[in-house]
C-alpha cells in the first residue's frame, strides 16, 4: 500500500522536480548509509577526484566504484529506501546506475556550481531521480539549492566545473542554450532549500538546476548521492562533441562503458544495462 505522504511527495516531485522526504531513513538506515559513506572514502575508486581542482575551496568526491554495491546493499535494499523511492517516481521497477560520495571539509569550501545532472548523460525520462543523504545536519543557509520545476526544461549547456573557467561549457557553443548566471540574477528564480537532518532524504530529477553552497569553518559536510532510474527512463540523444566528457562506469575503456554504449542506441530506446543492478 502506498502510504499518504508518499502520494504527496509523488505529486510535489512531479511538479518541482525535487522533494524534501523528511525521517525517510529510520537509525538502521542511517547506520547502513555511515557504513557504505565510509567504505568508499577508504576504497577510493577510478573516478575520485576533487572538484575545483586548483584552487584553494576545492572538494572531494568518489563515483561509480566498481566494487561499491554490495557495500551500498543495506543502505538501498534492506531499508526499504528503493521501494519508498519507486512508489514516489510511480515506478514498479528501480534500477541503479551508480553511487556517488561528497565530502567538504570544514572550512572554506567553495560552492556547487548550479548544473543539471542530466545533459551528462545520454538519458531522458520522467522517472529519473538523485537520492540525496546527507550525514551530518545542515542548515537551510548551507544546504543544497534548486530552481524549482526547472526539469520541465530546457537542458543547458553543461559546465566542465573548470575552477579557473567557470564559464567553461561541455559541448560546443551553440548546441544548447548556454547556463544562465543563476547566482547573479537570483530574484529571477524560483529558488527553494531545505536545512538536512540526517534521516530526512532529497528526491529531485536530474533535469531540475541546482547548486551546493560552500561549507564554512566549523562544519562538515558528507554526503551520498544514489542515481537511478525506473520504467520510463530512455536512451537520448546528446552532442557527439563533449559526451566522452560525460559520467563514465568503465575508466577510459570506452568499449566498456554502459553509458558510451547506450550512447550509439537509437533514441528512445529503453535505458537498460546489465551493469545498473535492479534494486527493485
Amino acid at each position: 500500500m502506498i502510504r499518504t505522504e508518499e502520494l504527496s511527495y509523488a505529486t510535489r516531485f512531479a511538479a518541482d522536480g525535487v522533494v524534501c522526504c523528511r525521517g525517510l531513513l529510520d537509525r538502521s538506515g542511517l547506520e547502513y548509509a555511515e557504513s557504505a559513506y565510509q567504505w568508499s572514502l577508504e576504497h577510493p575508486g577510478p573516478f575520485a577526484s576533487e572538484v575545483l581542482s586548483g584552487v584553494p575551496g576545492s572538494f572531494y568526491q568518489d563515483h561509480a566504484h566498481p566494487d561499491a554495491f554490495p557495500h551500498y546493499r543495506s543502505l538501498i535494499i534492506d531499508s526499504g529506501l528503493a521501494q519508498q523511492v519507486a512508489q514516489i517516481l510511480g515506478s514498479q521497477n528501480l534500477w541503479l546506475l551508480y553511487e556517488q560520495i561528497w565530502l567538504k571539509e570544514a572550512g572554506d569550501r567553495l560552492p556547487t556550481p548550479w548544473h543539471q545532472d542530466l545533459p551528462y548523460l545520454p538519458l531522458e525520462g520522467k522517472q529519473i531521480a538523485t537520492i540525496w543523504i546527507n550525514l551530518d545536519p545542515v542548515q537551510q543557509a548551507d544546504s543544497l539549492e534548486f530552481v524549482r520545476g526547472s526539469q520541465q526544461g530546457p537542458l543547458y549547456n553543461p559546465t566542465t566545473f573548470d575552477a579557473r573557467d567557470r564559464a567553461a561549457q561541455m559541448y560546443e557553443a551553440g548546441v544548447w542554450p548556454a547556463l544562465p548566471d543563476i547566482e547573479s540574477e537570483r530574484t529571477r528564480w524560483d529558488i527553494v532549500s531545505w536545512g538536512i537532518e540526517p534521516s530526512d532524504v532529497l528526491i529531485f530529477h536530474p533535469a531540475v538546476l541546482h547548486g551546493g553552497a560552500g561549507t564554512k569553518r566549523g562544519t562538515r559536510r558528507r554526503s551520498i548521492s544514489l542515481r537511478v532510474i525506473g520504467d520510463e527512463s530512455y536512451v537520448a540523444a546528446r552532442p557527439d562533441s563533449g559526451l566522452a566528457n560525460g559520467d563514465r562506469q568503465a575508466d577510459d575503456r570506452h568499449e566498456l562503458d554502459p553509458f558510451q554504449i547506450l550512447a550509439g542506441e537509437e533514441p528512445g530506446t529503453l535505458f537498460r544495462h546489465a551493469a545498473f543492478p535492479k534494486i527493485v
